[in-house]
């Protein structure tokens, strides 16, 4: 039996639905629109960050100091970003 993923859910579906709730149906979507962009900020702060990262270990910067950074251990901090 093989296991099969959930079809994704493209940004465009999304907004097109958020888009969609008229105000007599339901609630005003602003919270709905506020995880969106919620959403959106923590993929371009992870892009950041991961970037960040990365530039650190060509310039030379260990795991231990990495860590240090991200407030977490050496291996916790290359068991995350170690592998991009």
């Amino acid at each position: 039996m093989s296991k099969t993923s959930p079809p994704r859910i493209h940004d465009t579906d999304i907004d097109a639905f958020i888009d969609s709730i008229g105000t007599g149906t339901m609630r005003d979507a602003r919270h709905l629109r506020e995880i969106a962009a919620a959403r959106d900020a923590v993929g371009t702060a992870d892009a950041r960050l991961r970037s960040a990262v990365a530039a650190a270990r060509e310039a030379g910067d260990s795991w231990t100091m990495i860590g240090v950074a991200l407030r977490t251990s050496k291996q916790n901090a290359f068991r995350k970003y170690g592998r991009q």
